[in-house]
């Protein structure tokens, strides 16, 4: 079966032309995404997501296109045409169509794009069994990295950077030592105390919505999270380290830079906030 996707009112095969030259999305990269994991048929976290692409959209000045009833209406059928079990939801507004300027045109519609992608469990569980590598990359992004914008190139060199090192996922990594986040994930470490940690809040990580519900999960465990940064150096000598995402959940990461964290293999922090996270977010959604 080919891929459906919605595209301003229609479904439409993935494979026809769907995006129109002028789009300021393809121009500018005037326009932000959201992605929703998908389980066994439930669409994961959906409050984190609607409030964060709400977020984006007002930070861009984008009126919202839809309600969230009527949203959700559209993810769910694009969801059934491309037969959805286990995989994502890609979500993709655009400022519209216009003449190429780089001011905000007057009359111009946002573009609304839908996709569906499978995922195998089977390859993610076994991605969360054995641990993941990651290489540390000097930051290079805007300072904006909070809205969730389809401006990624920096993020696409960086993922490119990692997978010719035998990586699955990059670290940026600031003047100062701090980890920031990954190029689509949030980074965490369990320090040598045994506290969580990640980034704080602010224009410098994006605002991960699987990251929010992993530290409501972690407090109600009694475990300790604190908000605070951490070097690459700390994480290196850390007792674990992971990453979040809509698509990986959380994911332990074994070795940084090629060397081993801990004792080189998945931790009980790790494996215990992944087993919590899909039944917290399925329930809410």
């Amino acid at each position: 079966m080919s891929r459906i996707a919605y595209v301003n009112g229609q479904y439409r095969p993935l494979s026809e032309p769907l995006i129109e030259v002028e789009d300021r999305g393809y121009q500018f990269a005037d326009a932000i995404y959201e992605v929703w994991g998908v389980e066994k048929g439930a669409l994961l976290d959906n409050e984190g997501h609607f409030a964060r692409l709400e977020r984006s959209l007002g930070e861009l000045k984008i009126k919202p296109p839809f309600s969230r009833v009527a949203l959700m209406t559209i993810l769910k059928e694009v969801q059934r045409r491309n037969r959805l079990r286990d995989g994502l939801l890609y979500l993709q507004v655009s400022r519209g169509v216009a003449p190429r300027d780089h001011a905000f045109p007057v009359y111009a519609r946002p573009v609304v794009v839908i996709t569906a992608k499978r995922v195998d469990p089977a390859l993610v569980a076994t991605r969360a069994a054995t641990g993941i590598a990651v290489v540390s990359v000097p930051e290079t992004r805007w300072a904006r990295c909070d809205i969730k914008s389809v401006g990624l190139l920096p993020n696409v060199l960086a993922k490119q950077a990692a997978r010719e090192a035998g990586a699955f996922e990059a670290w940026f990594v600031d003047a100062d030592g701090f980890v920031m986040e990954g190029t689509s994930s949030n980074a965490w470490i369990v320090d040598s105390a045994g506290v969580l940690r990640t980034q704080p809040l602010s224009n410098r990580i994006l605002h991960g919505v699987t990251r929010a519900t992993l530290m409501r999960i972690a407090a109600e465990h009694q475990m300790k999270v604190e908000e605070r940064p951490f070097t690459l150096a700390e994480a290196l000598a850390a007792r674990e380290a992971y990453i979040s995402s809509a698509t990986n959940a959380a994911i332990p990461v074994v070795r940084i830079d090629g060397r081993q964290i801990g004792d080189g293999k998945p931790g009980p922090v790790a494996r215990a906030l992944r087993d919590a996270y899909f039944g917290a977010a399925t329930a809410q959604s």
